[in-house]
Parts: structure tokens; C-alpha cells; sequence
């Protein structure tokens, strides 16, 4: 399994999902860097060096990632045998904040305001550890960097390269999602060949916030997927 971060690009909210997997599968974390500032483009081609070449995987995209994830699956690269999209999209998920692109550019990342934002990413009852933890990742980001990926995601349109990915696709949907709308998911359904998809009752970060649950749904998708490529 090769997991694809949020728009903080460090991996480490992936600690709990990863924790509920018990062993059961090998996770690589890719780790986005902070500098240099990479595009949508540059990041693919960061994450496509970190994936395995000796044995079949499942890739992972998670929020700001699943453009890179449908960009990697649109490749066809060797190994690849199943695409899961967590809370994310191919385009714009909310295109009616499009003409503010260049206001992002000058938008407020101060840390201090992840107490504000925290609700609406992990739910309003998410214990103190969960918050504690996504503010410290957000504080590993320079704030420029969090504006630049916020600018990218609101000029994305990956729809022709989800049209080219041919594995089974599953996207997990967060039923209480403040940030990617439900139209997100439609429109991927609409393009991907072979899809899934699987509500999950929790937040926009639903990986963190309901980790077993998410787990067992993944490795559900995953065991028949295995099977057919180790044969």
C-alpha cells in the first residue's frame, strides 16, 4: 500500500490508519517536500520515484492527493493493481470558488487558526490527541507552501486522466464531508471504469478519525486484488 498525504503533505496523520492495518499490509508513506514548491505536476513525479517495483500495490490518495494518485494510476505503472480515493477529486471540487484563485494567494495559514478549521476536518467532537496532532502537522508547512497547494487545487481538472485508469477503482465518502462535496464522487463514477464506492459515517478526514473502519473497508477492497496479482 502506498499512501498519498493531505494538503499538510507530511504522512504523519496517516499513524492511526496505519496502526488499524495490524500488520496486515506493508504501508509505504510518501512525504511530500516542502521545498522546493512543487505543482500538482512536480509532486506526481516525487511520489512516482517512492513507488515499489518488485511486487504488486494499491495506491492510496487522500484528499489534496487524489490528483497525484489519478495521475499515477492514469500512467499504468508497473505493479499498480487498485486505486483508493479517500474524500477527494479530479477537478475543482468546489468550483464556485474558482474566480477567488488569486486571493489564495494572501489567505491567513497562521497555525493558531487550526483550532478554527479543525471542526470542519476532523468533526466537532474530535478528541484532543486528533487536534493536537493535525496542528502539528500543519506546523511542519510553511504557509506559503499551504497557500500554493489551496491554488492548485482550485485549478485541477484531471478528468480525461481519471478516463484512462483501468484498475478497480474504490472511493471511500466521508457522509458528514464539510470540504469535497458529494459531486466529487459523482463525477469520478462517471469516468472510472471499474468503481466503488464505499460511505463511511465521520468527517472529511476519515481515515484519522475512524481508522478501523476505513482499514477494514481498504484491505476488504484489497485481499481479492492481492490474490489475482501474486498469481
Amino acid at each position: 500500500m502506498v499512501l498519498l498525504p493531505g494538503m499538510d503533505g507530511s504522512g504523519d496523520l496517516f499513524a492511526g490508519f496505519i496502526a488499524a492495518l495490524g500488520g496486515q499490509v506493508d504501508a509505504i508513506v510518501v512525504s511530500y517536500p516542502c521545498a522546493p514548491a512543487l505543482a500538482y505536476v512536480g509532486l506526481t513525479d516525487y511520489a512516482r520515484a517512492q513507488l515499489p517495483r518488485d511486487r504488486p500495490f494499491v495506491l492510496i490518495g487522500e484528499s489534496f492527493s487524489g490528483p497525484v494518485a489519478i495521475a499515477l494510476a492514469a500512467s499504468k505503472p508497473p505493479g499498480l493493481i487498485g486505486l483508493v480515493l479517500c474524500c477527494t477529486f479530479a477537478r475543482n471540487p468546489r468550483p464556485l470558488l474558482a474566480p477567488l484563485k488569486p486571493l489564495a494567494g494572501v489567505l491567513p495559514m497562521w497555525s493558531v487558526l487550526t483550532p478554527l478549521i479543525a471542526p470542519f476536518l476532523l468533526g466537532f467532537d474530535a478528541p484532543l490527541v486528533l487536534r493536537k496532532a493535525l496542528r502539528a502537522a500543519l506546523d511542519k508547512v510553511p504557509p506559503a507552501r499551504l497557500r500554493q497547494r489551496l491554488k492548485e487545487v482550485m485549478a485541477v481538472d484531471y478528468t480525461g486522466r481519471a478516463q484512462a485508469i483501468s484498475v478497480p477503482v474504490l472511493y471511500l465518502q466521508a457522509t458528514r464531508d464539510w470540504i469535497v462535496p458529494a459531486s466529487a464522487a459523482r463525477l469520478l463514477a462517471s469516468l472510472c471504469a471499474d468503481w466503488r464506492l464505499v460511505a463511511l459515517p465521520g468527517p472529511h478526514l476519515l481515515l484519522q478519525t475512524i481508522p478501523e473502519q476505513a482499514a477494514t473497508t481498504v484491505i476488504k477492497f484489497m485481499d481479492p486484488l492481492a490474490m489475482e496479482g501474486n498469481q
